[in-house]
């Protein structure tokens, strides 16, 4: 593992430039860890013993990126390198920020203060690698362990603790004992994150390989006070033929079956959190969730607007959500009627979500399932091949047709060609101009 580091170009030629007007410099963080693990890093993170002011006049391009936490992006050949001057963090007051940093000298003190091992260790193309804390051999290990005393790192900052989570999850890494206790200890500090940060790690978390890791959340202790509709999840038993799981546990599996793309991993992260609030139990001991449906979107509205969710991810997830569980017939009409009421996006998304659905219920129904699907994607694309109407705008006949023959302006022409379109769904042969006029007329016309 202990090898040279191709780096690019321009990142020695920082090094160098720092180093010829005798100031240190190393490549340092996520970049060497990712080198160390055969990954391609997607950034180049730089430390160094000169201060920002002077990073800003040995390089031509500079922009302030964190300046008062010493941190400078340099421009060469349009490509963007941060580098930070070794700090010392002062006191943390809120559990995220320090109050103030201190500039030092000592790349190790730099290193010292970081979150986990695997994120301290620095690299120089001359001197090799620096790494007081262990992290080569804890990423060996496969082991994401704190910098020092776990229990100081999470209270100064308690994000870190949900991006140890991602990093396993990321990474498929074992949190190491006395870090992962440490964040069943401090769990309740999570509070303290603003909601972006905790979204934004979370959408890492969900699209990330090892999305299994997503019950460390539960586990921790950390998941309840971040979603709280979801970790109930957890404690609810579905006995019924159909589900071998609890909620919870059927809920990963879901997410782990769905299409890699964000607004999917929620959906099916949000789509039975109605469960808890719904369960019933029959004679034969069989559960039943009646209801569940509703209140899974009154309750995954109620999140992604505390998760500050955009309103358009949130209106799809939404109505993926209200029509996951719905039993569709297996005929062109029917899926029209859908295509029209949910349009064909959500449409496409709505099959893949009852296929990840089906994924994670009981395997021994999932090929019968799975048949029902495929067949209702040949039919959609039947649909799609024989150019056959199922919006408005495919009407051969349009308001102003409608206008023309008499219909008045205004809300009747929506009604009117919501009639139309009712008619060619059902017999699609009568998309004709003067059909659908001829009906018009006979209607809507005195």
């Amino acid at each position: 593992m202990l090898k040279q580091i191709d780096i690019p170009k321009e990142v020695e030629e920082i090094i160098l430039t720092l180093n010829e007007n005798g100031y240190e410099g190393y490549i340092v963080g996520g970049c060497v860890r990712d080198i160390l693990m055969d990954r391609i890093p997607t950034d180049w993170d730089l430390t160094t013993s000169a201060k920002p002011e002077e990073v800003k006049r040995l390089f031509k391009r500079t922009y302030d990126t964190g300046i008062a936490h010493g941190t400078v992006t340099v421009i060469l050949n349009n490509k963007h390198f941060e580098i930070t001057t070794y700090r010392i963090e002062g006191i943390y007051e809120d559990h995220r920020r320090p109050k103030e940093v201190t500039f030092t000298n000592d790349l190790e003190e730099d290193l010292s203060r970081r979150d986990f091992t695997m994120n301290a260790i620095a690299y120089h193309p001359q001197e090799g690698f620096i790494d007081p804390t262990g992290g080569i051999e804890d990423i060996k290990k496969k082991s994401i362990r704190c910098v020092g005393d776990p229990h100081k790192r999470f209270e100064e900052d308690a994000l870190r603790m949900l991006r140890g989570i991602r990093f396993s999850s990321q990474l498929n890494f074992t949190i190491e004992e006395n870090t992962l206790e440490a964040i069943k200890t401090n769990a309740h500090l999570i509070s303290y994150v603003s909601a972006e940060r905790i979204k934004e790690e979370l959408d890492k978390i969900l699209l990330a390989k090892y999305i299994h890791k997503f019950i460390i959340l539960h586990d921790t202790g950390i998941l309840k006070f971040i979603l709280p509709e979801v970790d109930r999840c957890f404690e609810v038993a579905q006995n019924h033929p159909h589900h071998v799981d609890n909620v919870g546990i059927h809920t990963l599996k879901a997410v782990e079956a769905v299409d890699n793309i964000l607004p999917l991993k929620w959906t099916m992260l949000f789509h039975d959190i109605g469960k808890p609030e719904h369960k019933t139990t029959d004679e034969k001991g069989i559960s039943h969730f009646h209801g569940h449906v509703e209140k899974s979107v009154l309750l995954a509205e109620k999140i992604m607007k505390r998760l500050r969710f955009d309103k358009k991810s949130m209106n799809h997830i939404l109505k993926l959500i209200k029509w996951h569980d719905y039993r569709i017939k297996e005929d062109k009409q029917t899926v029209k009627e859908l295509l029209y009421q949910i349009g064909e996006e959500a449409f496409l998304d709505f099959l893949k979500v009852q296929l990840a659905d089906a994924r994670a219920q009981n395997p021994v129904y999932f090929e019968e399932k799975e048949e029902k699907i495929k067949n209702l994607y040949t039919i959609y694309e039947e649909i799609k091949v024989k150019h056959e109407c199922f919006t408005l705008r495919d009407l051969e006949v349009n308001g102003q047709d409608l206008i023309k023959t008499g219909i008045k302006e205004g809300k009747q022409i929506g009604e009117v060609l919501e009639y139309l379109l009712k008619i060619v769904i059902e017999n699609p042969e009568l998309n004709k101009k003067e059909i659908l006029l001829s009906r018009a007329k006979e209607k809507y016309v005195q």
